[in-house]
């Protein structure tokens, strides 16, 4: 994905990322909450060289950097049994040297003699008293066991007390700030991770960019989403001046370039059922009829007709009967309201779709359709299901697939154009439905209105 996809996924799963922050903070609070409190003293003692009147130059300096290198070795022998059962005995602690070992840590800054040795504990004259302890007990090691020498020895290693350890006045955990900054972050990060990992694994397509990736071919409408749809299919006439209508005029204005001849013969379909492709059939037909063309609509769908049902005609006689043998397509073919629109719907459902559609019978009826009208399109089932739109799509100009924002699917998609082109038909471009009025990109071909002002 590149940028812009990326700031478009994080847009649309703002609620997911503000979702995470929240857990995240309201997780660091509880942690907070639930920690012991615990409160750190600290002792710093100092690694000191003496060095007799007699020592030489080179004994002077040989003595310095031994008292710096031995500063490591002091700093593990710190936390030994050694040093810290003196101090389990003399505070009558409760505790092992290891268990006391857990609550000290030393540190030392580099090139440093100084040795910094801190205790927490939940009592804070109790982690005073033990650092000191610490620190003495250290000291009387270091000087009477490891650095005992004879007296000719030139110089030899003390230690030093700088600071006693003071009371704390204020714990150094819970850090409520810490934890909520923590927390936050961390919340975020998750968040912002499963808003990216959704969108890699989701294959819904939701925008033009996603459509023209499934399938390479040109986006030639975007149809707006609107709540009344099911109750008004139809909204180049309920509604003409509406969103919908105009997006599906700016589709007309497009599926005009792919005329053949001054004409054209379009199988609408769709990947699968519910993405739109019935409605988007009607109201391109009356956004054709409107702009003074002869159309034609046919109801190729003769499992799940909705033409007759959306135009309010009767449609009990129709396509399946005029292929059948039983009607001439005259008798059935029904002109609506007071543009060149006519509709034939799809008749008596049928024991064989598939093979009705596929007859010569079909291939004549588009045939005679075509030498009548000046657009004619089908509405065909979906292609997943059945493969009835890939058998008309081969005696038509080519096929026009229909995806839903936010329901079809990148793969079926693309897998419905690859069974149009498998019969040797053509997918003349895609329409995009249900598109959020926010969400919608800017259709590249313009709408009406731009098209007549330029």
């Amino acid at each position: 994905m590149e940028f812009h996809d990326y700031v478009r996924v994080l847009r649309r799963q703002i609620i997911l990322i503000i979702a995470g922050a929240v857990i995240g903070l309201s997780t660091g609070a509880l942690v907070a909450m639930l920690t012991p409190q615990r409160f750190e003293a600290s002792a710093d003692v100092m690694v000191t060289v003496q060095v007799s009147d007699t020592a030489t130059p080179a004994e002077r300096a040989l003595a310095t950097s031994y008292a710096m290198q031995t500063v490591g070795t002091y700093r593990a022998i710190l936390t030994s049994t050694l040093v810290l059962e003196p101090v389990i005995e003399d505070l009558n602690l409760s505790t092992t040297p290891a268990g006391l070992a857990g609550r000290i840590q030393t540190s030392a800054a580099l090139n440093s003699a100084i040795i910094t040795i801190s205790v927490e504990h939940g009592n804070p004259g109790q982690a005073a008293r033990i650092a000191n302890a610490v620190s003495e007990s250290f000291t009387t090691v270091v000087t009477e066991t490891l650095e005992k020498r004879e007296q000719q020895t030139a110089y030899s290693v003390r230690l030093v007390t700088l600071q006693a350890a003071q009371v704390p006045t204020t714990a150094v955990a819970p850090n409520m700030q810490l934890s909520l900054t923590l927390g936050g972050i961390i919340g975020l990060a998750a968040g912002i991770g499963i808003a990216l990992l959704r969108a890699t694994l989701d294959q819904r397509v939701r925008t033009a960019s996603d459509v023209e990736a499934a399938v390479a071919v040109p986006v030639l409408g975007q149809i707006p989403l609107d709540a009344d749809t099911g109750d008004h299919p139809l909204a180049v006439s309920s509604a003409p001046h509406g969103l919908r209508a105009e997006a599906f005029r700016a589709l007309r204005t497009n599926v005009r370039f792919l005329f053949t001849e001054g004409q054209g013969v379009f199988v609408i379909t769709s990947s699968g059922p519910g993405e739109g492709k019935s409605t988007t059939a009607g109201n391109l037909a009356l956004a054709f009829a409107d702009a003074g063309h002869r159309v034609a609509l046919v109801d190729g769908d003769l499992r799940l007709p909705r033409v007759a049902e959306y135009f309010g005609i009767e449609g009990g006689i129709g396509l399946s009967d005029v292929l059948a043998g039983r009607v001439e397509l005259n008798d059935v073919i029904q002109p609506w309201g007071r543009s060149a629109l006519f509709l034939l719907p799809a008749g008596t459902v049928p024991p064989n779709p598939a093979e009705l559609l596929g007859s010569r019978a079909m291939a004549q009826l588009v045939e005679a359709l075509t030498a009548a009208f000046d657009v004619v399109i089908i509405d065909a089932p979906p292609l997943l299901l059945v493969t009835d739109a890939a058998v008309i799509a081969r005696v038509a100009t080519g096929a026009i697939l229909v995806a839903a924002s936010g329901s079809t699917h990148a793969t079926r998609l693309s897998d419905a154009a690859k069974s149009i082109e498998a019969v040797d038909a053509r997918v003349l471009g895609t329409v995009v439905t249900k598109v959020p009025v926010r969400g919608a990109e800017k259709n590249p071909y313009g709408s009406e209105a731009e098209r007549v002002s330029t």
